[in-house]
């Protein structure tokens, strides 16, 4: 598989942004881009899609979002997972919506 360069230059930005309070790695990971924040994965890009990590307690709220739909990668859902569809980050605000939501899980999170 592999991943769509244009949406992860537009997260990297994103995470760039914020560079001064974070630790950002990127790490090509099943068969596309994922994003390490304090040493825990964060988000990343399959295809074309964005995987984001809100949690369980964010997972429910994240699922009502438009263009969003249950993480399946391994054939069962995985809570606290969801992929968000090209449709749903088509806007700067769109992504960086979703930026702000997987951030503020991951500063629940112990650094790695």
């Amino acid at each position: 598989m592999a991943y769509n360069e244009g949406l992860a230059q537009r997260v990297r930005e994103l995470l760039e942004d914020r560079a001064d309070e974070l630790e950002v790695v990127e790490k090509k990971m099943f068969g596309g881009l994922c994003f390490m924040v304090q040493g825990n994965m964060c988000c990343g890009i399959l295809q074309d899609d964005m995987m984001v990590r809100v949690g369980a307690e964010g997972h429910a709220d994240a699922l009502a979002q438009p263009h969003a739909r249950p993480m399946d990668f391994t054939g069962k859902p995985m809570n606290g997972f969801i992929y968000v569809a090209k449709g749903g980050l088509t806007s700067h605000d769109n992504l960086a919506e979703w930026v702000d939501r997987v951030l503020k899980f991951n500063s629940t999170m112990t650094a790695k």
